[in-house]
């Protein structure tokens, strides 16, 4: 079995991506509490993150909870919002409008990426778990909806909220049956 965690909350005034933006307290609360959950509910032996800021520093709380070792990937990271990345939204939304108003699966950030983008690596991804069991994975509500979408072949589309994937929350995947559902 496998679980993903999605990181702590972090300070929303900044666009997320590959920003460099810290975990607020109430976000570093919330992980320790997952964190506690994950230790009385599952048998995790490791610990597979994404190493963007707010998913190591994440993990590192989940780890020293559960005492297992971290292992960063590239591949967790989110979708890139390119020169926006770690950008006040005020600011952004000043010098990119467009990027707020009727974006679509293919709007890429200048110098980013897009949703479309996200969805493939994730399904690349995928493949590449089959041979890992008992691992947590610390990533992004992104990548995590990636996957919902994936495995119940639902179109992807601009719906952040669909899968309930809030901050610190806990989803369970069995790729065996093909399942993936949020249990914390």
């Amino acid at each position: 079995m496998l679980y993903l965690l999605r990181h702590g909350l972090d300070d929303e005034n900044y666009i997320g991506g590959w920003s460099n933006v810290s975990l607020t307290e109430e976000g570093k609360e919330s992980v320790y509490k997952s964190a506690l959950w994950l230790k009385e509910n599952t048998s995790v032996n490791q610990i597979i993150s994404s190493d963007i800021k707010r998913a190591k520093e994440t993990s590192l709380i989940v780890s020293s909870v559960l005492q297992v070792p971290i292992k960063y990937e590239q591949e967790l990271r989110e979708q890139s919002k390119g020169i926006l990345n770690g950008m006040l939204k005020s600011q952004a939304q000043k010098l990119y409008p467009e990027l707020f108003e009727n974006i679509t699966i293919n709007t890429k950030y200048p110098q980013g990426s897009s949703i479309r983008e996200l969805y493939y690596q994730m399904s690349t991804y995928l493949k590449k778990l089959k041979a890992i069991d008992e691992a947590l994975l610390v990533t992004h509500r992104g990548n995590i909806n990636m996957i919902y979408y994936l495995l119940y072949g639902i179109p992807v589309d601009m719906d952040k909220e669909r899968f309930q994937v809030e901050h610190a929350s806990v989803h369970e995947l069995d790729l065996k049956l093909k399942k993936i559902r949020r249990v914390k």
